[in-house]
């Protein structure tokens, strides 16, 4: 089996991530499918320590950082996140390093064998094998064939019932929660922390980043029920922002055991709250045995990288992308352009999934945009441009209606000019095919090959 073969078979099955919400049902979720399949491979996932993180926000980049800092404190550091901006490749890192399209094949047919001699069969009483799953087995795999010392693993969708809830976590994380995928977590803030507090576990340490009031309650009652004390960033462990430039920002983080200054290249205030609760999580380890100094915690947020998330791609004009896919995240979305661009014009270029609610985004947005500029990825799950202008509409815009993003991102600089600001925003799909575009990168489809 070659890399395009082993892409091939991986989306061969359900891929809830091309799908729309509708699909979606409890049917889908069952984690006996995972032990049993993790079973047959040896628990490849109960040999490497674990940091386990849910959320709705900021859980990609938090990972991101911890794991950069556990590399820099000279620890072999496995990290699982989802989605991928231009390979699958991205979603399983060591030490930053992408797996390799070796051992993405090499793994892909020893699954595949497991797969076909019916250890798991795809029509099992437990339901079908999903691509997701495929992808989490493949990531414990690999992270232990490459004696990784942590694995640092985001949840994919929720938390309870996710494919990566069979880990026994060492630190448990749970990141600013806020409504999104409603339709499958519940429509209320307590129910969608129901499902995120399923991560937290006997034994584990646990980390609560900063929370509304009713997930707090939610979180708090998981953390009573299975004994643990958690560590509440904003609490036990605060920060406070320094100064800012395009390059990145300054800021102290005040930690349970020391008081840190650092600098990050993510840009925006809430990329400085993520830091405080990868703070936090790196200290609970520290109280558990783990050598992590202030040198290695400093150069390790120092050297993060994490794009598609207020990324500059270019200037004159200013050319930024950055994936919010909610009203929270765009609401931080324009809080940092209203901090790095005061006073210059922006071009919003906008597409969205259509299971997600574009009103939130764009009333969060509206207040910065001068002109909009609407368009869709090539995801079967994008809103189309005539729904999206529709949105826009009732705000009081006229927004132009571009059919591709490459089309949208050329359209939105021509508007800004030499000196305004263009910003695509609005999906993850839509943010990657922005990056293909400006930085002549080249992404998969499902069997490989360059689109």
């Amino acid at each position: 089996m070659d890399y395009r073969q082993a892409l091939a078979y991986i989306h061969s099955f359900t891929d809830f991530e091309k799908s729309p919400a509708l699909l979606y049902n409890a049917a889908n979720y069952d984690l006996r499918r995972m032990e049993a399949l993790l079973g047959a491979l040896g628990h490849p996932e109960r040999e490497v320590p674990t940091v386990h993180i849910a959320g709705t926000k900021g859980k990609g980049s938090t990972a991101a950082m911890i794991a950069s800092v556990l590399t820099a404190a000279g620890y072999r550091t496995g990290l699982y996140t989802s989605p991928h901006l231009h390979t699958l490749r991205e979603r399983v890192q060591v030490d930053g390093q992408l797996i390799a399209e070796a051992a993405v094949a090499s793994l892909v047919e020893r699954l595949s064998r497991l797969v076909g001699m019916d250890v798991i069969h795809r029509d099992s009483s437990y339901g079908q094998l999903t691509t997701f799953e495929v992808l989490t087995a493949l990531a414990f795999l690999h992270f232990r064939e490459q004696r990784a010392s942590f694995q640092v693993v985001e949840a994919g969708l929720g938390g309870r019932l996710d494919a990566t809830n069979v880990v026994r976590p060492t630190v448990a994380v749970v990141t600013p929660i806020s409504y999104d995928h409603m339709d499958i977590l519940g429509h209320t803030l307590a129910e969608i922390a129901t499902q995120k507090a399923g991560i937290i576990k006997p034994g584990a340490a646990v980390v609560v980043g900063p929370q509304p009031g009713e997930a707090l309650e939610v979180l708090l009652a998981r953390c009573q029920e299975t004994g643990v004390t958690p560590i509440l960033v904003g609490q036990d462990v605060r920060w406070a922002p320094g100064a800012f430039g395009l390059t990145g920002q300054d800021g102290n983080i005040m930690g349970r055991l020391r008081k840190y200054g650092v600098h990050i290249p993510l840009l925006g205030q809430h990329q400085l709250e993520n830091a405080a609760v990868a703070v936090a999580c790196l200290e609970a380890l520290q109280e558990q045995g783990v050598t992590i100094g202030g040198l290695a915690l400093r150069q390790g947020l120092a050297s993060v990288r994490w794009h598609g998330r207020l990324e500059v791609l270019g200037e004159r004009p200013w050319l930024i992308v950055d994936g919010a896919h909610n009203g929270d995240s765009a609401k931080r979305l324009r809080e940092a352009i209203e901090d790095y661009f005061p006073a210059r014009k922006v071009v919003l270029v906008m597409g969205a999934s259509r299971d997600k609610d574009m009103s939130a985004i764009a009333r969060e947005l509206a207040p910065v945009a001068q002109a909009v500029v609407v368009t869709q990825s090539r995801n079967p799950r994008a809103a189309s441009g005539e729904n999206l202008a529709a949105v826009w509409a009732d705000l009081g815009y006229g927004a132009l209606k571009t059919a591709s993003v490459p089309g949208a991102v050329e359209e939105g600089r021509a508007l800004a000019g030499a000196q305004g600001v263009v910003l695509v925003t609005g999906s993850l799909f839509v943010v990657a095919e922005a990056r293909e575009h400006v930085l002549g990168l080249l992404s998969e489809d499902a069997c490989g090959t360059p689109p």
